[in-house]
């Protein structure tokens, strides 16, 4: 069997589209996932009876269903209820909701390990609650599961790849394109998932690289 990338990489401007897109995706969905992950966990953590328990119910519906049927469930079935999104909008909402099941549970374990007397001693200093949550709890609590939030914001970039089933136009997407119009699959899947690959780490470095300086400190 001989290969000849040069035919699939002739296709290189719907692979750079399905790129680009896949990284706004990701690049969109990794902030808000994960400032809903901290809304929520906080909501478990603090939040009265009535909002731990419907924040309860979203992070268990979400973590026991595939994330296929989730995206299918916002495209095709939110439109049976007047809303109507695109294949991007709708791509990136299930990223957002996904990532923010699981950023919950995620920091929600980073607050729990607070030590009381870190609280307490917040509380010596007249500090209100939110000033106790956002400044001793969640900075300390970020970095000890800023590792696990990382590869699970990986995952959901990697998880993308079945947007295409609603014909959002991301990578995996452009490559079924290419390997149909070219009839080198072998090609263009070996491409693709080298894209992945760099993609994946090149996030997952900038991500370990951004945390200690812009998110919880050094």
């Amino acid at each position: 069997m001989s290969l000849d990338f040069l035919v699939v990489l002739g296709q290189w401007p719907m692979l750079l589209r399905g790129l680009a897109l896949t990284a706004l995706l990701t690049a969109v969905a990794a902030p808000v996932g994960t400032c809903l992950g901290i809304a929520c966990a906080w909501s478990r953590v603090h939040g009265p009876a009535w909002l731990r328990a419907m924040v309860g119910a979203y992070v268990e519906l979400v973590r026991n269903t595939p994330f296929i049927i989730q995206l299918f469930f916002i495209f095709f079935g939110l439109p049976a209820m007047g809303v109507k999104l695109s294949p991007e909008t709708a791509s990136m909402l299930a990223m957002v909701l996904n990532l923010g099941a699981y950023a919950c549970e995620i920091v929600r374990a980073g607050i729990e390990s607070t030590h009381p007397g870190q609280i307490e001693a917040a509380q010596s200093l007249a500090l209100n609650r939110w000033q106790i949550f956002t400044r001793v709890v969640l900075p300390p609590s970020l970095e000890r599961v800023w590792p696990a939030l990382v590869s699970q914001i990986i995952i959901v970039m990697l998880g993308s790849a079945v947007c295409g089933q609603i014909s959002t136009e991301e990578i995996s997407y452009a490559a079924n394109l290419i390997s149909s119009r070219t009839f080198r699959s072998m090609e263009s899947y070996i491409l693709v998932t080298l894209v992945y690959l760099g993609l994946a780490v090149l996030v997952r470095q900038v991500l370990h690289w951004a945390g200690p300086r812009f998110i919880f400190g050094p």
